[in-house]
């Protein structure tokens, strides 16, 4: 399977399981809160801003930022090496995508629209599917980079001439 290709499937399943998982909270947890196991439970939220609600009322320009950093992700995927590295790639484009989704589409004007965010350990700021695969994508990806400059530091060298 091709790099492009196993990044794009990476990224539309995340984005489908995102929106499914999303559409379920906004159902199920309207009105109640479902406590897991130790402190996870599932209580549904509604965020307009950013990474631990900063930003509140800044959709547009959030929504604009996502756009532009999923292009320049998808148009930097030739660098990434390895079906690893692709579906970390793959997540994080998928998880950018998610959010966006809601930020365009859960709201009364363009980019005005609030994340759903549902999964909440109770000491950890509440999150949703895509900021999962977000940051386990980004996880993947700098892993490999990592060890992808190991192994080129490790190589032997040419000599010169």
């Amino acid at each position: 399977m091709t790099r492009s290709l196993s990044i794009a499937l990476a990224s539309v399943a995340v984005l489908c399981l995102d929106q499914l998982t999303k559409a379920w909270a906004v159902v199920a947890l309207d009105d109640r809160i479902i406590d897991l196991v130790w402190t996870l439970r599932l209580r549904l939220v509604h965020n307009t801003g950013f990474a631990f609600s900063a930003g509140q009322r800044l959709g547009p320009v959030l929504a604009l930022v996502a756009i532009v950093i999923v292009g320049v992700l998808w148009l930097s995927r030739h660098r990434v090496q390895g079906q690893w590295a692709s579906i970390g790639l793959g997540g994080i484009i998928g998880g950018a995508l998610g959010n966006l989704a809601d930020r365009v589409f859960r709201g009364a004007a363009w980019g005005r629209g609030a994340v759903v965010d549902f999964i909440d350990l109770q000491w950890w700021p509440i999150f949703n599917v895509a900021d999962a695969f977000i940051t386990a994508g980004l996880v993947i990806v700098l892993l490999h980079l990592y060890r992808s400059e190991r192994r080129r530091a490790g190589a032997p060298r040419e000599a010169p001439g």
